[in-house]
């Protein structure tokens, strides 16, 4: 009822510090960069939208996700195949074995990145989605309830003191 009333402006609100205020928008603010950047770097670790689903239900499911073949290293091993089928003697057979180790490395090096920047970059930024922010969230409703229930209070005490006087002024 209180809350109503407040949107309504037929009641008055207990303004918060601003201080206070201004943290609240901090968090805010936090929360919604954090989670652009986290869906973002998640597009650039993974770009296909189907293989990001399916780690994100293997997650749900706390089920280890597949190992994948990264795009250098499947060059790689089409570039050693190659090499195989020209002749790894020939000048284009060594070209490509020498173009295909370089490239299985770098798939490589791309994979330990890929897993480096999970678990050092995206894991803190989930924990704080997931964790800290909950909390944050969930002592702003407590927070907001206090506030109603102060509110409704002082209208009640606000109400009694009016029917007081009037009482007080027709005896």
């Amino acid at each position: 009822l209180q809350f109503t009333e407040e949107k309504l402006g037929q009641a008055e609100k207990t303004e918060l510090d601003a201080h206070f205020e201004n943290l609240l928008a901090r968090a805010d603010c936090t929360k919604n960069w954090t989670e652009k950047i986290l869906r973002q770097t998640e597009v650039l670790l993974q770009p296909n939208p189907s293989a990001r689903v399916e780690e994100f239900l293997y997650e749900k499911l706390d089920r280890k996700v597949p190992s994948r073949v990264t795009n250098g290293e499947l060059l790689a091993q089409y570039m050693t195949e190659a090499a195989n089928d020209f002749g790894p003697g020939t000048p284009y057979g060594k070209t490509l074995i020498k173009v295909g180790e370089t490239q299985r490395r770098l798939g490589a090096a791309e994979r330990e990145f890929i897993r480096s920047a999970s678990i050092n970059f995206l894991t803190p930024l989930r924990n704080f989605l997931e964790g800290d922010w909950r909390t944050i969230s969930k002592e702003r409703r407590i927070l907001q309830n206090r506030r109603l229930d102060l509110d409704a209070c002082k209208a009640r005490l606000k109400k009694a003191k009016a029917a007081e006087a009037k009482a007080a002024v027709t005896l």
